[in-house]
């Protein structure tokens, strides 16, 4: 570092640190300003203003290049990834978040700008800024878009789960109705809450109920097959119901073979079967020949 630029960094360093609350408070009036943050209480806004000050001082402090600064120093590195998640989880906007990015150099530029009277320094302090914090704007950007990304990820996993409920139909009886497409990561999904539900509800017939499924091709009569081999290894007997004429059609035209598996044209049908095999006496061996 240059001996010059060493000057500025000390000079931005003591006007940070000597004029830490007054920064923080112009940084929160400027987000509170903002129509997207009108919302956030302003103790919430002044605790992320206090946190990240105190670690652009202790980085900045640390002698670590200005460049290297948000990325090598841990305790900056992280205050900056939980500002951005926080952002991200409130369902702010990735332009908002750059936004109070650039308020903290506004406030920041604003208090060096109060401290110090030549233009030439001024200048060079602001430069370091820039350097400081548009390090951190894009790590606070990269930060947001893979948060929401997780976000959006466990939000439709949550809306898989919901839209494919476990029932219990009839004791030791368990269905899940299937509505819509049927692919890989729905599949999934049912296939681990109906070993689920079989598992804690000690059930010994699994219904799959398809009648909500609008087609079947070669990819859906696969998970279909997968997850009835899935469920006999759990030693319960599966019976698929909603094969519908064309279905079955589609099915015999694929050549799909589901033999094996006990199949009714109706839900109705499929529980007064499962009764059957839960009844008195009923062995629950393989379907094939039923």
């Amino acid at each position: 570092m240059s001996g010059t630029e060493d000057a500025v960094r000390t000079r931005v360093t003591d006007v940070l640190r000597a004029d830490a609350d007054a920064i923080s408070d112009h940084w929160v009036r400027l987000q509170l300003g903002r129509a997207s943050e009108a919302e956030v209480r302003e103790a919430e806004l002044r605790e992320e203003a206090d946190a990240l000050i105190v670690a652009l001082l202790a980085g900045l402090e640390s002698g670590t290049p200005v460049e290297r600064v948000v990325a090598s120093r841990r305790e900056l590195h992280q205050t900056v990834v939980e500002f951005a998640m926080r952002r991200a989880r409130r369902g702010a906007t990735p332009t908002g978040t750059a936004l109070a990015v650039l308020a903290l150099k506004e406030a920041l530029l604003a208090a060096m700008k109060r401290q110090t009277g030549d233009a030439e320094q001024l200048l060079d302090c602001a430069m370091l800024i820039n350097r400081l914090l548009d390090s951190a704007g894009a790590l606070t950007f990269e930060t947001f878009v893979e948060g929401r990304e997780e976000i959006i990820r466990r939000q439709s996993r949550q809306l898989l789960e919901v839209s494919t409920p476990v029932v219990q139909l009839w004791r030791q009886v368990v269905a899940v109705p299937l509505i819509g497409t049927l692919d890989t990561a729905r599949a999934q999904v049912v296939m681990e809450n109906l070993l689920e539900a079989i598992q804690e509800k000690e059930a010994l017939v699994a219904i799959i109920d398809i009648t909500g499924v609008p087609t079947v091709d070669t990819s859906v009569a696969q998970h279909l097959i997968q997850t009835v081999n899935a469920v006999r290894l759990m030693g319960a007997d599966c019976v698929i119901s909603g094969i519908r004429p064309p279905i079955a059609q589609t099915i015999a035209q694929l050549g799909i073979d589901l033999s094996t598996i006990l199949t009714r044209a109706t839900l109705a049908d499929a529980l007064a079967a499962a009764v059957k095999l839960t009844g008195p006496g009923a062995a629950l061996d393989t379907v094939a020949g039923r």
